[in-house]
C-alpha cells in the first residue's frame, strides 16, 4: 500500500487512491455517496474500492489496462473509477446513449479486457458481443444477466483489503472519449497527477465561487462518460464532499434534491436553469445552502441571470473548458456578471491558474 496520507495532507497525495484512503481513515462514518437511497460511507467507499482492486487483478487486468463502464451514472461506477486507479487500471467510460457499432468501437480501441454494463444495456451488448473480439469479462452491475456475474456478489467476493501494487503519479487514470466535430470518438488519456494537481491548483488559489468544504453535498448528474460528470464527482471525492449521484439529468428532479438532499453546490445549463426557474416549486424551495450555481456551454441570458438571481439568490460563475485539459480552463466569475449587462458576459471569462 502506498505512504500513510490524512485528510488535509493533499500535497502528499501521488495518486488518487491515496485520497480515498486518506477519508476513509479521516472520516470513516461520513457519507461519500448516496445515490436512490443507497448512502456509501468513506470507510465503506475505501473497502469497497480495495475490493474492486483486487477483483480487477483476479480478473486478469493489468496495469496499464482498460476497464470500460456502460451504464447510466451510478455510485458504483465510481467504485469501480477509483478502484481501478488504486491497483493502475484505466477506466474507460462509455456514453449510454450510443449505438451498438460506436459502443464496440470504443471497446476496441481501447482495448478493454472487462466491461461492466447497466442491466438496461445488457441485451444490446450481448448482441453487439462478436464485435468485440477482445473483450474477456462482461459483468452486469444491477443484477445477472445470462452467465454474466451481478457487480455486486463479483465485488464482494473479493478481499477487503488491497495490498498490490500502486501506479505512479504519470500513468494514465482515466480514458475519456470525445469525438470533436468529425470522425470517430477518440480517446483523452488523463493522468493521476493531472487530476491531482489541478485540484491542488484551484485549492490553492481559493477563488471565492470554488470554495469547498468536507460539508458540501454536490448533486452529480451530467452523464459520466464525460468530464463533466466524472471530474465534477473526482473533485468532490477530492474535497471529501458528498456526492449526491442522478442516474441521468433530470430537470424535474433538480429542486427534488435541493429540498431532499439540501444541495450546497450545483452544476446546470442556462437551458435547464430556466425549465427549473419555471417548476411552481422554484420559489417556494430554501436555497439557503447554495452559494453559488457553476453553468456551462453557453453564455446566460441576461434576463434568465436576472431571474436566477432573484429566486436563487446565490453568485454565478460560467466554466469552460474540454476533456483534454482535465475539465474547465477559464471561467466568468460572479463579479463579472452584471443584472444590468455587459460584454464580458458574452465571453468564456478569464484564464484559471
Amino acid at each position: 500500500m502506498s505512504g500513510e496520507v490524512v485528510l488535509g495532507a493533499e500535497e502528499s497525495w501521488r495518486t488518487l487512491g491515496d485520497a480515498v484512503r486518506a477519508h476513509g481513515r479521516a472520516q470513516p462514518d461520513a457519507i461519500a455517496f448516496s445515490f436512490n437511497g443507497r448512502e456509501t460511507s468513506w470507510a465503506a467507499f475505501d473497502r469497497h474500492t480495495d475490493q474492486v482492486a483486487n477483483g480487477l487483478i483476479a480478473s486478469g487486468v493489468k496495469p496499464g489496462q482498460r476497464v470500460s463502464y456502460l451504464g447510466k451514472n451510478s455510485d458504483h461506477y465510481f467504485e469501480l473509477f477509483l478502484g481501478a486507479a488504486k491497483m493502475g487500471a484505466v477506466m474507460a467510460p462509455i456514453g449510454w446513449r450510443l449505438a451498438p457499432p460506436e459502443v464496440a468501437h470504443i471497446v476496441n480501441d481501447a482495448e478493454a479486457h472487462i466491461l461492466f454494463v447497466g442491466r438496461a444495456f445488457a441485451a444490446a451488448v450481448a448482441e453487439a458481443r462478436a464485435l468485440v473480439p477482445g473483450l474477456k469479462t462482461i459483468i452486469c452491475m444491477e443484477e445477472t444477466f445470462g452467465d454474466w456475474p451481478s457487480y455486486a456478489a463479483w465485488r464482494d467476493a473479493q478481499p477487503a483489503e488491497y495490498t498490490g501494487p500502486t501506479p505512479q503519479p504519470d500513468n494514465i487514470a482515466i480514458q475519456l472519449y470525445t469525438s470533436g466535430t468529425t470522425g470517430k470518438p477518440k480517446g483523452a488519456m488523463l493522468t493521476h497527477y493531472n487530476l491531482l494537481e489541478t485540484f491542488r491548483i484551484m485549492k490553492r488559489a481559493n477563488l471565492d465561487w470554488n470554495l469547498w468544504t468536507p460539508q458540501d453535498i454536490c448533486l452529480v448528474a451530467m452523464p459520466v462518460s464525460h468530464i463533466g460528470g466524472s471530474g465534477y464527482a473526482l473533485s468532490t471525492v477530492l474535497h471529501g464532499a458528498k456526492s449526491v449521484i442522478a442516474a441521468e439529468f433530470d430537470v424535474g428532479a433538480v429542486l427534488d434534491f435541493i429540498i431532499h438532499e439540501r444541495i450546497s453546490k450545483l452544476f446546470l445549463v442556462p437551458s435547464a436553469m430556466r425549465i427549473v426557474l419555471q417548476d411552481p416549486r422554484a420559489r417556494k424551495t430554501d436555497y439557503s445552502r447554495l452559494s453559488h450555481i457553476v453553468y456551462g456551454a453557453s453564455p446566460i441570458p441576461l434576463d434568465l441571470l436576472r431571474e436566477a438571481v432573484e429566486v436563487f439568490g446565490c453568485g454565478f460563475a460560467q466554466a469552460y473548458g474540454m476533456t483534454e485539459t482535465t475539465g474547465m480552463f477559464s471561467a466568468l466569475p460572479p463579479g463579472d456578471h452584471d443584472l444590468n449587462g455587459n460584454p464580458k458576459m458574452r465571453s468564456a471569462g478569464k484564464a484559471l491558474p
